[in-house]
């Protein structure tokens, strides 16, 4: 009867093996003894391979290394901190502290293909703020080494310096992996969007290009993020950076626009009082079309008019008879200037094509983005963040329906969080963030040391903090009159080993005394692990998402965790036997699946049998760990 009983797996998922599994099912030829044969996988494919003596992409020492680093599994597992929260059991937001490339690989099994909008503003690589080592001991090593602040040498983390000699090569295999797995998060409809500015701009198109395909480039936008000018500055004062903006599937994507602001809406003027509102004259003439269509046309004023040398008719005849008939025309009453079209403002809509130049006063500055996280948090505890205005203008830009889930795993500021909480707060959505951020410690001497702030993470936290509470005082009536209450909270997620013993074998056993050291594992978990961590980790890997509801109950003097309310029952004692009478009564609440741990039937074979032909009996998912 183990056959009707599911294993719980110990890690995410192996994208070695699924692209091998997907390979063997397109083409079954190429597979020979269960292992993909190249060779003959590149016969079928002669005519569309490229060359491989020339190639085109960007190289550079370790990508081969960061490839297999992204596809390699992890038993790494997030543990609840329902104290660091806020609403922990209402709120489906998450903040999560730790390696973001652990907890992009553990996001894998449950958001795969749920995540709307990406942002992410990576170290810029300036010789300063670039914190990730490249040694390739990639995972949960190397978080568990930088929390202690030392490597696995145990000498001190520095920066990425540009006398290192592989100054660009330490940041491309940070960022490519963590791409890798970025990318298979996004929805269909999807867009990621990535700040960076001069240093490293050309270098990150390149791998953009390669793990989304350059035909779903979507815009390199600069945005003017200093109002002022360097004086100090080598040669020229840099006053810009880049967002990169690329889309999963670029034929699906949703771009509305931008919202009009006062100097957009300045443009538009009313000088003949006309009764449809203010309106932008546009010309009746257009620098492509076809000689055969050119025209003269003569006006009600008697008037005529012909497109310039070079130019063609943007209507028709009888277009341009009916606009005029409806009074959409502009003529000038002396008939010297040149008849124009009315484009009206009131029915263009708010919200207009998004251009590739964002400048300040639209969208903030680093100097007013650094004024208001200080009046939220204090001064000084973040250099240049971003403002909230250009972070609700790229959330702002996709269209949904209001329940996108945004994701920022390099969250800093958490200006992400503080942008949705907003943007919520003013069109009544339910946009959710999910946040991961390393918890980095702050400068010794800095104000946020000094304030008692350990931690990145601690003021990221704090920041999502003060502005729920903003929010809630300066929008109290605005938000009583939405018909729920708006969600201002975060689950908060430490990344952390898995808590189950036999799923933590070192990597130095060799395979036989690997077997024996899982068969003579007595406990399932390791006691410091609570009932609420192991499910915790258990839904995770079974594919759950963050936000579960998870709640105690008690069955026949059986104390369960229950998710969402009753579909799932989880038992997880394993120092209890239960009695099979107790589980029988368990049954009967008819769960759509039971979670057992393995050692919970201290070796009772026959209890076991009988709860699994008791769950097939009642369609009940069987599942242990």
């Amino acid at each position: 009867m183990t056959e009707d009983i599911f294993e719980t797996p110990s890690s995410t998922p192996n994208f070695q093996t699924e692209l091998a599994s997907q390979l063997a099912e397109l083409v079954p030829e190429a597979v020979a003894d269960g292992k993909i044969d190249v060779v003959k996988l590149q016969e079928l494919l002669s005519q569309d391979a490229a060359d491989t003596t020339e190639r085109f992409g960007l190289f550079w020492p370790g990508k081969q290394q960061a490839l297999r680093v992204a596809q390699m599994p992890t038993t790494a597992t997030l543990r609840p901190e329902p104290e660091k929260s806020q609403a922990w059991e209402t709120t489906k937001n998450v903040f999560i502290e730790g390696d973001n490339l652990e907890v992009l690989k553990i996001l894998q099994k449950h958001y795969h293909g749920k995540i709307k909008i990406i942002y992410i503003d990576p170290p810029y690589n300036t010789g300063k703020d670039f914190v990730y080592p490249d040694n390739f001991k990639e995972g949960l090593a190397t978080y568990l080494e930088w929390t202690k602040q030392v490597n696995q040498d145990g000498e001190k983390i520095h920066t990425n310096n540009e006398s290192d000699g592989r100054f660009h090569s330490n940041w491309l295999n940070m960022i490519y992996p963590r791409l890798k797995l970025a990318r298979n998060l996004l929805t269909e409809d999807g867009v990621m969007f990535i700040s960076i500015n001069e240093h490293e701009v050309a270098h990150l198109r390149k791998v953009c290009d390669e793990v989304f395909g350059e035909s779903n480039f979507l815009a390199q936008i600069a945005w003017q993020n200093m109002d002022t000018v360097k004086n100090d500055a080598k040669f020229f004062s840099e006053n810009h950076e880049y967002v990169l903006a690329y889309a999963r599937n670029i034929s699906l994507a949703k771009i509305q626009g931008t919202k009009k602001g006062e100097k957009q809406s300045a443009y538009y003027k009313n000088p003949d009082n006309d009764p449809r509102g203010p309106y932008l004259l546009t010309p009746l003439h257009a620098k492509s079309g076809t000689k055969a269509g050119i025209y003269e046309y003569k006006f009600v004023n008697g008037q005529t008019w012909s497109p310039p040398p070079g130019c063609f008719p943007r209507f028709s005849r009888d277009s341009l008879a009916r606009l005029e008939a409806d009074g959409r025309l502009w003529l000038d009453p002396k008939g010297e200037k040149v008849p124009q079209r009315k484009t009206y403002l009131s029915e263009v809509g708010d919200r207009m094509r998004p251009t590739t130049f964002w400048d300040y006063q639209q969208y903030g500055s680093t100097r007013v983005s650094n004024k208001e996280v200080s009046e939220l948090i204090g001064k000084g505890m973040f250099q240049n963040p971003k403002p909230v205005k250009l972070m609700t203008a790229l959330i702002d830009l996709i269209e949904d329906d209001g329940t996108a889930t945004v994701l920022d795993f390099f969250a800093g500021s958490a200006t992400t969080a503080d942008a949705i909480l907003q943007l919520n707060a003013e069109d009544g959505g339910n946009r959710k963030f999910i946040l991961v951020q390393l918890p980095e410690p702050t400068p010794t001497e800095s104000d946020a040391a000094r304030t008692g702030f350990r931690r990145i993470s601690d003021l990221s936290r704090h920041r999502i903090q003060m502005a729920a509470n903003k929010i809630s005082e300066e929008l109290a009536q605005t938000l009583e009159s939405f018909n729920r209450k708006l969600d201002l909270g975060f689950r908060a997620y430490k990344l952390a080993e898995t808590s189950f013993a036999k799923w933590r074998p070192s990597d130095a056993i060799d395979m036989n005394a690997l077997e024996q050291h899982l068969f003579d594992l007595r406990d399932s978990a390791f006691d410091a692990a609570t009932e609420e961590d192991l499910l915790t980790e258990i839904l995770i890997k079974q594919g759950y998402s963050l936000t579960e509801s998870l709640k105690q109950v008690s069955i026949s003097g059986l104390n369960l965790l229950s998710v969402g309310d009753g579909l799932v029952l989880a038992y997880l004692n394993e120092k209890i036997r239960p009695q099979l009478a107790a589980l029988t009564a368990i049954a009967a609440h008819k769960p759509s699946r039971l979670i057992i741990l393995e050692d919970a039937f201290q070796g009772d074979d026959e209890l076991k049998t009988n709860l699994s032909q008791l769950c097939k009996s009642k369609n009940i998912e069987l599942w242990t760990a």
